[in-house]
């Protein structure tokens, strides 16, 4: 019976950090956003990555507490939009402007932080 307390235990700690991660990055959807003159955010992620759902977390509280922002995530394992955005690790953050990069982090988390890039960048 112990031991099956702690089974739950330990699998509720890692569900609460739980989030969907689906890739959500289409090639048309980006390039309509940006010549739509929105900020463009993009993140990568990668299954059991918990800082990458932390992030996600601070980014899907950004898309309500933004206007004019379209968000994009995809899974770093996708070597095709890896390569694309020059991208070789997992949770990382990238804002496009004007059709250009502005912002990158690699591992940024932070709240604070996150919405300070995405202030500047509007």
């Amino acid at each position: 019976m112990k031991n099956f307390i702690i089974f739950i235990c330990f699998v509720l700690a890692f569900s609460s950090k739980a989030i969907s991660k689906e890739t959500t990055y289409k090639k048309e959807a980006f390039d309509k956003a940006l010549s739509d003159g929105k900020v463009v955010v993009v993140s990568s992620w990668i299954k059991y990555c918990t800082s990458c759902a932390s992030q996600m977390k601070v980014l899907e509280k950004a898309k309500k507490d933004f206007d004019n922002i379209e968000y994009f995530a995809f899974d770093v394992s996708n070597k095709e939009i890896a390569d694309f955005f020059n991208v070789q690790y997992q949770t990382t953050l990238l804002i496009f402007k004007d059709n250009k990069e502005v912002y990158r982090s690699i591992g940024e988390t932070t709240k604070e932080l996150i919405y300070d890039a995405l202030k500047s960048s509007i």
